[in-house]
């Protein structure tokens, strides 16, 4: 089953007002979502979506992890986005 492993890289501009830390893991399959931010889970699920229905983006080579963050301008949390089979 493929799934696709977010993780808290960096936290740009103090502390996430979520309480999200740098070093989180989040796992997403077809069938479920992690208990996420409603900000944070509303910019991942597009790039969730794409990587597990086989999807990839042009600026990644083939495996490599892509870079996210969440909306919010004062405590941006940057994730990376991974999928394993």
């Amino acid at each position: 089953m493929s799934k696709v492993i977010a993780e808290i890289v960096e936290v740009r501009g103090g502390r996430c007002s979520a309480g999200h830390e740098v070093g989180q893991v989040f796992v997403f399959t077809r069938e479920k979502t992690p208990s996420l931010c409603p900000w944070a889970m509303g910019a991942l699920l597009p790039a969730v979506a794409v990587l597990l229905n086989n999807g990839n983006f042009y600026w990644a080579g083939e495996g490599e992890p892509t870079r996210w963050g969440c909306p919010d301008p004062d405590t941006t949390v940057v994730f990376s986005l991974r999928k394993e089979e």
